[in-house]
């Protein structure tokens, strides 16, 4: 920590006065646009309650905010005084209230960057090259891209690269409470799904708590949940993510028929019963179960299996059940069975 900083903290100096995110919202004429799927949070009480459920946010610490909109949940963040807060905005139409905020926190000794780029794109380790501070990554997500926002993420978390090069870069994020509640979900859940297995192979979901829609302007149609995603120190798997991903989409394309039908479909057909048999008895799994009642271990053990048969049959692993019918994929695999 710097003189200047402790001498800020000792003489109890906080962030300047400032206008409530009401009035700058009014003051710059803000209006959300419905096709960046935008929604304001304004009350400050949950704002801060978004990033106390981040946890402990040292002075030494990098907070990456994604969508920081006119900056609710930004002087919420600054309240805690990071070392650096780096602010990644798709809309300019937000520069001059994050200029204002970043104003406000300079006197503070705290760094603050904002990027006017869209968080699919932004590169990370480029702006975050050095790792030996912790990296918390909070956000209001656009519901449009959440999860494939997450998904993206759970890929770097896998491959230890990104905001992920760290074992503790947590994420606190808004879903839509449906969203929030299959991140979370448990085996047997109605809500279960994909990205309840993608989420509880790479991290520990945590639904901190939930936000009416009320509180936002304009009100959305649904509720909104606050998860906090916390890394696993050793990942469930250490198969290739796009593998998991893959088999795991596959069990739960069919999500109310046997988990055996949507598995399946990884297989061509000429050999896909016979051969789909023979892997969820290598993977001890019941073929009868319904996806949403297989936990993570069993979705594993059958990723492990469809690994260890495109080994045997490198040649399946091109097939899409999806895509144009392809004799010469079904037809090797059929003869090498």
């Amino acid at each position: 920590m710097s003189q200047v900083t402790a001498r800020v903290l000792n003489s109890g100096m906080r962030l300047p006065p400032l206008p409530t995110i009401r009035e700058l919202v009014k003051l710059y004429k803000l209006q959300a646009m419905k096709q960046l799927s935008q929604n304001f949070l304004m009350d400050e009480r949950l704002t801060d309650k978004i990033v106390k459920s981040a946890g402990r946010i040292d002075p030494r610490d990098i907070v990456l905010e994604v969508g920081p909109g006119p900056g609710g949940i930004t002087r919420s963040i600054l309240r805690r005084q990071p070392q650096r807060l780096i602010l990644v905005e798709k809309d300019r139409r937000f520069g001059e209230t994050l200029q204002l905020l970043r104003e406000c926190a300079s006197p503070l000794d705290m760094q603050v960057d904002i990027y006017y780029d869209d968080i699919l794109r932004f590169n990370i380790e480029q702006h975050i090259p050095d790792m030996t501070q912790r990296i918390h990554l909070i956000g209001n997500l656009p519901f449009s891209i959440s999860t494939r926002l997450l998904i993206n993420w759970y890929a770097d978390l896998a491959a230890r690269r990104g905001a992920f090069r760290r074992n503790d870069t947590c994420m606190t994020l808004t879903f839509q409470k449906e969203v929030a509640e299959r991140i979370c979900a448990p085996v047997g859940s109605e809500q279960r799904c994909r990205l309840s297995v993608m989420s509880q192979i790479w991290t520990e979901p945590v639904m901190k708590f939930i936000i009416p829609g009320k509180a936002f302007v304009p009100k959305p149609q649904v509720d909104v949940g606050v998860v906090k995603l916390i890394p696993l120190k050793q990942p469930k798997t250490q198969l290739p993510f796009s593998l998991v991903e893959r088999v795991v989409r596959h069990i739960f394309s069919m999500r109310q028929k046997y988990c055996r039908r949507g598995y399946g479909t990884l297989l061509p057909p000429d050999s896909r019963e016979e051969t789909t048999q023979t892997l969820f008895q290598r993977a001890d799994v019941r073929d009868t179960l319904r996806s949403f009642e297989l936990s993570v271990p069993q979705c594993l053990r059958l990723a492990d299996a469809y690994a260890e048969y495109i080994k045997e049959h490198p040649e399946v692993e091109a097939y899409d059940y999806r895509g144009p019918k392809n004799p010469d994929v079904s037809g090797a695999a059929a003869a090498s069975s």
